[in-house]
């Protein structure tokens, strides 16, 4: 790597930390402003049976066990049972057999892939979801403003807060290799964020567990720059059963809400109940400086600047459906849906569920 790439690679990075400052920075500014969340309904008026799926890789299972019973107990509650996710069954079954039990809220606590799996049994069976957010990136929590930093006020949330309806996102595998499940026997994936085909799938199956550990979702990062110098596949995408684009990209996202860690919103238009995908397509040319310009256009547009010229060596489009099919015309990429990996395929397709899911979320100001 030339001192030129370093230089660029280093640019950033520094982007990254002072736009990470400045969204802290007014985020503690608005919530100043607002004086927080408001006056919650007293207990008596949410009389319901808690249940709580637990990832134990997340966090101590005795500790967070007596925290939660500590916080029901301090408010006069029913205590709650526990359920913990295993690695054939991140959350999925656990939340079908506590509903089944009797549980009318079901809480995820774990990262993005329990509450994933939490969310496709809960908007099924018509129950409620809270969250406890335990992992690296807690996107959905980022997304309706529920506290990714402490766990007791994501519990008052969780027994407090108001219930709202919220889209799903799904997402299939139409086509792929014969190791990655697709078509008929294939289930839909749900997802309440983003799914992903080409440089984002990539760089999710290339982030290390072990460094996610120890320096958070910069992880990511790490794993993007692998990527950088990666070809642009060739996919044809099909809007709504009508428009058909076909592009030479980077990447296209699937979002159902677009708020990421770091203060970063890669679909700032997206609305997390307005029963609509919010589609982006990512194209970087020209080495690290398409990348570099690339970063800069996700940045600015969250600050609601947009730079529509053709010119451009970095650029992100958006489009909106409610049904869209990509496929790779020159073989496969890998995907993925809020971070969890599905293989690598040459054919998907996704579609949103309006309203589809009822979630525990601060209570409106």
């Amino acid at each position: 790597m030339t001192v030129r790439d370093w230089l660029i690679l280093l640019a950033i990075f520094v982007a990254i930390g002072s736009f990470a400052t400045a969204w802290l920075a007014l985020k503690l500014a608005r919530g100043a402003r607002n004086g927080g969340p408001a006056d919650a309904p007293a207990p008596e008026s949410a009389p319901d049976s808690y249940a709580f799926i637990v990832n134990p890789s997340k966090t101590s299972t005795i500790q967070f066990r007596s925290q939660v019973l500590a916080h029901f107990a301090r408010h006069g509650l029913a205590a709650p049972s526990f359920y913990e996710t295993t690695k054939d069954d991140p959350g999925r079954g656990q939340a079908a057999r506590a509903i089944a039990e009797g549980a009318t809220v079901v809480v995820a606590a774990g990262g993005d892939g329990t509450v994933r799996s939490v969310a496709g049994a809960v908007a099924a069976a018509g129950a409620i979801m809270g969250l406890v957010p335990l992992g690296t990136g807690n996107l959905l929590a980022r997304n309706i403003d529920i506290d990714v930093t402490s766990v007791p006020s994501a519990l008052s949330t969780v027994t407090f807060g108001a219930t709202r309806p919220i889209d799903l996102g799904m997402l299939r595998v139409v086509e792929a290799g014969d190791d990655v499940p697709h078509g008929a026997d294939a289930e839909p994936e749900p997802f309440l964020v983003i799914g992903g085909i080409g440089f984002d799938g990539a760089m999710v199956a290339d982030t290390s567990s072990t460094l996610k550990e120890r320096v958070g979702w910069l992880a990511y990062f790490f794993a993007a720059f692998r990527h950088l110098h990666a070809r642009r596949p060739r996919m044809r995408i099909r809007i709504d059963q009508g428009r058909v684009f076909t592009v030479r990209l980077r990447t296209i996202l699937i979002g159902n809400c677009g708020r990421l860690p770091g203060g970063l919103n890669l679909i700032p238009d997206a609305v997390i109940d307005d029963g609509r995908l919010d589609v982006a397509a990512l194209d970087a040319r020209g080495g690290l400086a398409g990348w570099a310009q690339l970063f800069g256009e996700v940045v600015m547009q969250g600050l609601g600047i947009r730079n529509s010229s053709p010119k451009k060596i970095g650029r992100i489009d958006h489009v909106t459906a409610t049904r869209i099919a990509v496929r790779v015309l020159d073989g496969t990429e890998p995907v993925q849906v809020d971070g969890d990996t599905l293989g690598a395929a040459s054919k998907i397709e996704a579609w949103i569920e309006p309203q589809a899911l009822r979630v525990r979320a601060p209570a409106a100001s």
